[in-house]
């Protein structure tokens, strides 16, 4: 699949001969991944940190095109039926063979009990081996982007997991640890030589990787920093050589700086709001005994009392792009046509509420990440305030994804932040995992608010087993417009990406704002 060139063209960075002695690479973030186990949190952070030790059937080029990783072809047998040829002489980490059977186990474990990426293959009805080096993988019905679905579906050791009893991945809903949390086994380009959580991970060069490492990063120190202040003086000093995200009001300080520059490119990721329209009473509120959130007047009014425009100006100073939509330019079925939100408007906002029974509205409790996205916290805070002059008094919770995220997953919100980058680049990745109706195999597994509507469904199933574009898209326009009607979620913005880097360095920076350590170069 092809996306718009200007949207995901890799930015390359400064100038450096990739046969330069291997050198050290220092990477900060605000936040860090929380396990190193591939299967257990579907978040962009989480999947390019273990997406250097491990590796999927189907990659990615620097252009976000697809590319044969574990696989080295695959093709359609019959209409539900893909065969994917597997790459010969493939080790893991421990020196054990890659074969089919690891893909049989690695498939069922992400469709499997704990597991956060249970979306990308609840389209997979059975994983068949044919021999040692080919897998035939069927589906429930025709599914034309299989390959994308499973281009951040890791493959694991089934060896290595039976012999570590990590047969299942950690459940961050509950607490669960297990020997794949803090210790790994990929086939991927980078080995972790140590983990301490929350303090420093530290990545060596995977010398019998069976592929081509195009960076001279030998090894790769990873370090969260949570402070803004602390991060961007870290790399202003030469502490770190790369450093992410750049606050938007310090970009121009490090552009004018002698040895570190800001890369900015577009996002694929949308950033909304979600509220909680299953429970007959709303939890975290001031109203007992029925849940304002079913009524769809309730939801414009919060719509239309965020003053999207004043985000976009103070908070994230330019560096977004207010959106009506859950995907933005670049993923398969936006169209700028639709991309028309409702207008900013208090007064009729405190109509619509006062129309629903709550003329003196209500107070609820806002669930944020504080480290996860840009400026986040804050802009949950201008929510609240947004929502204030409706009367909506905000209890706002903000707290680190480490907390945050088994809060959420667990569906112990009723108002909340997330953000979203379709794996697959298509549109039909956030109607099955935001949009569809919940069930138990992984359809609607990230419908924190259990937003249902039978037409979007119904549409989505559709979607996923039709191959003519035309019919394809014009399905997916409907099933957008009728989320959009039924405002399901409260669309706010694309972000920009922001790397601070090192002039010595040379990255891609990619639209899914995964980092790939094989494509950095640093010189001394």
């Amino acid at each position: 699949m092809q996306l718009k060139t200007h949207l995901i063209a890799a930015a390359v960075l400064g100038v450096v001969a990739v046969g330069a002695q291997a050198q050290t690479v220092r990477i900060a973030n605000q936040g860090d991944a929380l396990s190193l186990d591939p299967h257990s949190l579907n978040e962009s952070l989480q999947l390019s940190v273990t997406n250097n030790v491990y590796e999927p059937l189907v990659g990615r080029n620097k252009d976000l095109t697809l590319a044969p990783n574990l696989a080295t072809s695959w093709k359609q047998t019959s209409p539900t039926v893909w065969r994917f040829e597997l790459r010969k002489g493939v080790q893991f980490h421990d020196g054990t063979p890659f074969t089919a059977d690891d893909v049989i186990f690695s498939l069922a474990r992400v469709a499997g009990e704990g597991s956060d990426l249970k979306s990308n293959v609840n389209d997979i009805k059975e994983v068949r081996k044919v021999n040692d080096h080919t897998v035939d993988i069927e589906t429930k019905a025709p599914f034309p982007i299989l390959p994308d679905a499973l281009s951040t579906t890791f493959m694991m050791s089934k060896k290595w997991c039976e012999t570590n009893q990590a047969m299942r991945p950690v459940d961050r809903r509950k607490g669960i640890e297990n020997a794949a949390s803090f210790r790994a086994n990929g086939t991927g380009p980078y080995r972790v030589r140590e983990r301490q959580p929350n303090v420093r991970t530290v990545f060596v060069r995977n010398g019998s990787y069976w592929g081509k490492i195009d960076g001279n990063a030998q090894e790769v120190v990873f370090t969260p920093i949570g402070s803004d202040a602390t991060r961007v003086a870290a790399l202003l000093s030469g502490e770190v050589d790369i450093m992410e995200p750049v606050p938007v009001q310090d970009i121009e300080r490090i552009n004018g700086s002698a040895n570190a520059k800001v890369v900015v490119g577009p996002e694929l990721r949308t950033i909304f709001l979600g509220m909680d329209q299953k429970r007959d009473e709303l939890q975290y509120s001031s109203v007992k005994g029925t849940n304002p959130f079913k009524d769809k007047k309730v939801r414009q009014a919060f719509y239309q009392a965020i003053d999207i425009d004043g985000i976009q100006k103070t908070v994230m100073r330019g560096a977004s792009k207010p959106t009506a939509m859950m995907v933005g330019p670049g993923i398969s079925g936006f169209s700028d046509a639709q991309n028309k939100r409702l207008p900013y408007d208090p007064q009729a906002a405190r109509k619509l509420l006062a129309e629903a029974g709550y003329p003196n509205g209500f107070e609820l409790t806002l669930n944020c990440p504080s480290d996860r996205y840009v400026n986040d916290a804050r802009i949950c805070q201008t929510v609240a305030a947004n929502l204030s002059r409706i009367g909506v008094k905000i209890n706002l919770a903000a707290e680190t994804k480490g907390t945050y995220f088994p809060k959420i997953l667990r569906r112990d919100t009723s108002f909340y932040l997330l953000g979203w980058t379709p794996t697959t680049y298509d549109g039909h990745n956030a109607l099955n995992a935001l949009m569809a109706c919940p069930d138990d195999k992984g359809t609607g597994q990230f419908n924190l608010g259990n937003y249902c509507s039978p037409k979007v469904d119904q549409l989505t199933r559709a979607i996923q087993s039709e191959t003519d574009k035309g019919k394809r898209a014009a399905m997916m326009k409907e099933a957008f417009d009728v989320h959009s009607a039924d405002i399901g979620h409260l669309p706010l913005h694309q972000q920009s990406l922001a790397w601070g880097v090192s002039k010595k360095v040379e990255l891609v920076q990619l639209a899914d704002n995964y980092m790939p350590f094989k494509w950095i170069s640093v010189k001394k």
